[in-house]
């Protein structure tokens, strides 16, 4: 095999590597709302702040629970597991509907 193709395959294995490490069940927040909302996103010790524009959507924010709260609000805070999909409507966040497995299929856990 050359160098090139060692080279190629090496970087194809990490690529495909990084993807599995990559989380698929972390948190998701859509703003259903039509104004932004501020989003503080607290993991253990780390804080973060993240502005989340009128239908705009956040990802991967947490994947071993954290504590989100609204607006700097200390009233609207919700502590979450990490694996939710969440939407914020009306001011308030709200979990989505999952959607229905197929028929003979087992449900995803929560």
């Amino acid at each position: 095999m050359s160098s090139f193709k060692r080279v190629v395959s090496g970087l194809l294995g990490s690529f495909a590597l990084v993807s599995l490490l990559t989380p698929a069940d972390a948190l998701t927040v859509t703003n259903r709302d039509d104004k932004e909302h501020k989003l503080t996103v607290i993991e253990g010790e780390l804080k973060k702040d993240h502005v989340l524009k009128a239908a705009g959507v956040l990802e991967n924010l947490c994947i071993k629970g954290c504590v989100v709260r609204l607006n700097d609000s200390e009233n609207d805070e919700y502590e979450l597991d990490g694996t939710e999909v969440v939407s914020i409507e009306d001011g308030y966040l709200y979990y989505d509907e999952q959607p229905e497995a197929p028929p003979g299929a087992a449900p995803k856990p929560q």
